[in-house]
């Protein structure tokens, strides 16, 4: 085994096994829908994603200068709209908030989320972000219906407005009820579909930060595919010409 691949197993096995917030949780999976190969939509993500998420998670395996040459932007456009912590254009994407200050809000530093989208999956992610709600039992005011009692509040409350939970009849007496669906209480600044797509377009972005070869190696996919094809039809020929005369 190469050290590269004993590198990538230790970077999933730190996710799994030390960041409690990715362990799986209640409620149904919504399908993501999203597509690597919309480049405006990776666009778009990266832009909330850096202004609703990056104060908190930082995407460390990630560089600026890699990101803004993917997505097909300049570095005058990614330091001056996506960068907010003073990094150099070829550093990597941390985070400014200091550990202290994190580990006394939060009990701990919250996790960098590389990964995220490798380890959980795209429809984890979208789920996630799709199922906050308020939750005054909570520290921070909020839960989560995907990840119950999740230690961190909606990001994007703003956007989605408030929800709250409805819950069903508990299994057993004694337990607390189950969150069976949420409703809209308090709507936020935009509408349902624009919020869904405001999500579907920062987990397109999570998706492209766990691999961003991904999107070199689709395009290669084609002209590869291609090459196949060439090579096929040309073996044909050879091999109609070589067994023409044979009967």
């Amino acid at each position: 085994m190469t050290d590269k691949w004993i590198v990538r197993l230790a970077m999933a096995a730190a996710m799994l096994f030390c960041v409690p917030a990715f362990a799986s949780g209640g409620g149904k999976l919504m399908q993501a829908g999203n597509d690597l190969g919309d480049r405006a939509s990776l666009q778009r993500g990266a832009q909330a994603y850096m202004s609703y998420c990056s104060g908190c998670h930082s995407l460390k395996y990630l560089r600026y200068s890699r990101m803004g040459e993917d997505l097909g932007l300049t570095e005058q456009q990614v330091m001056d709209n996506l960068n907010f912590t003073g990094a150099a254009y070829g550093e990597q994407i941390q985070v400014a908030m200091p550990h202290d200050e994190a580990t006394k809000w939060f009990g701990k530093m919250p996790p960098d989320l590389s990964l995220i989208s490798r380890v959980r999956g795209s429809d984890w992610v979208y789920s996630y972000l799709k199922s906050f709600y308020v939750d005054e039992s909570r520290p921070l005011g909020w839960n989560n219906s995907v990840f119950p009692n999740a230690s961190m509040p909606n990001p994007l409350w703003e956007l989605q407005g408030m929800q709250h939970a409805i819950h069903g009849k508990p299994e057993q007496e004694g337990l607390e009820p189950p969150v069976v669906g949420l409703k809209l209480a308090q709507p936020g600044k935009v509408d349902a579909r624009s919020y869904d797509q405001t999500v579907r377009d920062i987990t397109n972005f999570l998706e492209y930060a766990g691999e961003p070869a991904a999107l070199k190696r689709q395009s290669l996919g084609v002209w590869v595919v291609l090459f196949l094809a060439l090579l096929t039809f040309l073996a044909y020929l050879v091999k109609t010409e070589y067994w023409k005369d044979v009967h």
